[in-house]
């Protein structure tokens, strides 16, 4: 029953709860405290809108692979601190392989993007290579889990 609601919820997460209960074939106080449970336990960690970044003016981007001087604790905390405060990057992973890190990061254009590496990456202490690639075509993206039955 969890799956199914979780289901519903990644698809319209603007479902009231009524029509969520229809649709998953719960009462809605049954379904509510389902839900409830869901968010406590942190399966579900809040809910978002999802905004077209073309129409919205950050078209560009770019994939770009970090590597730092040291694989140390420290290093990467430092480093993962300074990340989560710059709003071009979307999404950081930390990575094995032949760099540490993976970012995915919006701009506007080429030019605000060279800016954003000249003037916030770069300055990162400790990092040692960067390596981007900018994406010419989003084939996929998908927001909804896919969900073991």
């Amino acid at each position: 029953m969890d799956r199914k609601i979780l289901q519903c919820l990644q698809h319209n997460a603007r479902l009231s709860n009524a029509d969520l209960a229809r649709e998953v074939g719960l009462s809605p106080s049954a379904c509510s405290r389902r839900v409830r449970d869901l968010e406590e336990t942190g399966v579900i960690q809040r809910y978002a809108m999802l905004v077209d970044p073309v129409a919205a003016g950050m078209p560009v981007s770019v994939f770009i692979n970090v590597a730092l001087d040291k694989q140390v604790e420290q290093d990467l905390e430092a480093f993962e601190t300074a990340i989560r405060a710059l709003p071009e990057v979307m999404e950081c992973y930390l990575m094995t392989g032949d760099s540490d890190y993976l970012l995915r990061v919006v701009a506007s254009d080429v030019s605000a993007f060279k800016q954003f590496l000249m003037d916030q990456l770069t300055r990162i202490p400790g990092v040692a290579n960067i390596r981007s690639s900018f994406a010419l075509n989003q084939v996929k993206y998908l927001t909804a889990l896919p969900l073991p039955e």
